[in-house]
């Protein structure tokens, strides 16, 4: 059974920084093209940022090019998001995936919250 856990999500401020975690089990993500996707209320899941497992490739959606960086530690079968700069309009759940995300492999996500 494949479970995605999403941790290190919290409150900051503007300006602040924030590390998400995503522990994998039941499958192996080094062969895998992982990403993180956000959701805000009344909105669907969205891309954020994608990592490629064939080249280590990385794409960032316009919005948070150059403040998000993903990594991912293949021993740990984790992936990271690291924010930095976060603005209130980052706030959301934050949830990882494989790109292109399966439906059965959501977790429960981790709550990013940024006051002004």
């Amino acid at each position: 059974q494949v479970q995605m856990v999403e941790s290190g999500g919290g409150m900051v401020q503007a300006g602040g920084s924030l590390r998400l975690s995503c522990a994998a089990s039941g499958l192996t993500i080094w062969y895998l093209t992982m990403a993180w996707y956000r959701q805000t209320p009344g909105q669907g899941r969205t891309l954020v940022a994608r990592l490629r497992w064939m080249d280590n490739s990385t794409f960032y959606i316009d919005s948070v090019k150059g403040r998000f960086t993903i990594t991912k530690d293949n021993a740990r079968n984790t992936i990271y998001l690291q924010m930095t700069s976060l603005k209130p309009e980052d706030t959301a759940i934050y949830y990882c995936n494989e790109d292109p995300p399966d439906a059965g492999y959501w977790g429960r996500g981790t709550q990013v919250t940024v006051s002004s």
